[in-house]
């Protein structure tokens, strides 16, 4: 049992479903290990079915990219922009204020919420 299948209905699941089924998912290498990180203080039971989901998860991994030029308040969140902004990803979905507070158009940061209203998908129930 995988973490998404655990809370299926929830709007985090929701996305990502919606994700992997109609676009081209991509992750960054900062945010695996900061999920394992996670995962191995607040939940280690689900640790081991999180690592199957990545592993089963059709996805492109990019690294983390560090760069003099500051973009976002928060120093740890910039080599995670700058992954993203090379690699040319269009919406990065996030619940982390700095991100959310960027008056970028791309990429675009928005809550799982907006992407869920902004692609028309209905609650799964």
């Amino acid at each position: 049992m995988n973490l998404a299948k655990v809370f299926p209905q929830s709007k985090p699941a929701q996305a990502l479903f919606h994700v992997a089924d109609n676009h081209e998912m991509v992750l960054c290498d900062r945010n695996i290990a900061e999920l394992r990180d996670i995962l191995g203080r607040k939940a280690p039971n689900f640790l081991p079915d999180a690592e199957v989901f990545l592993a089963e998860m059709s996805y492109e991994l990019i690294p983390a990219v560090n760069h003099a030029e500051k973009l976002i308040r928060d120093a740890k969140d910039q080599p995670i922009l700058n992954a993203a902004i090379i690699s040319d990803v269009d919406i990065i979905l996030t619940g982390d204020k700095d991100f959310l507070s960027l008056e970028m158009e791309h990429p675009k940061c928005m809550t799982v919420t907006q992407f869920l209203e902004n692609e028309d998908i209905s609650p799964i129930l």
